[in-house]
C-alpha cells in the first residue's frame, strides 16, 4: 500500500465517521441529546476549576464536545485539515 492509498483510506474513514455523527445527531432526538451534552460537557463555559483534578475532568468532557462539534459543523476539508494538524479557519 502506498502512502497515498493510506491517506485516501484515512480520509474515507474520517468522512464516513462525519456522516455517522450527522445522521446520529441530525434529527429531533439527536438535537435533544446535544442539548444535554452541551451542559454536561461544559460547551459554553470555562473548564477552569481551582481543583486541578476537577479542571482536568471538565476539560476532558469539553474535548468530547469539541469532537462532536467538529464532526457536525466543519466541512470535510476543514475536518481533514484539523486531523492533519493544520490550522483550521472556522470563521467562514
Amino acid at each position: 500500500m502506498t502512502f497515498e492509498d493510506f491517506l485516501r483510506k484515512c480520509k474515507i474513514k474520517l468522512f464516513e465517521r462525519r456522516h455517522a455523527y450527522r445522521v446520529t445527531f441530525g434529527g429531533p432526538l439527536g438535537r435533544e441529546v446535544l442539548k444535554d451534552l452541551a451542559t454536561f460537557c461544559h460547551a459554553h463555559e470555562s473548564t477552569f476549576h481551582t481543583d486541578a483534578g476537577l479542571s482536568r475532568v471538565k476539560q476532558g468532557k469539553h474535548d468530547v464536545w469539541l469532537r462532536i462539534a467538529h464532526h457536525l459543523n466543519l466541512t470535510e476539508q476543514q475536518l481533514w485539515d484539523l486531523y492533519d494538524g493544520r490550522e483550521v479557519d472556522v470563521s467562514s
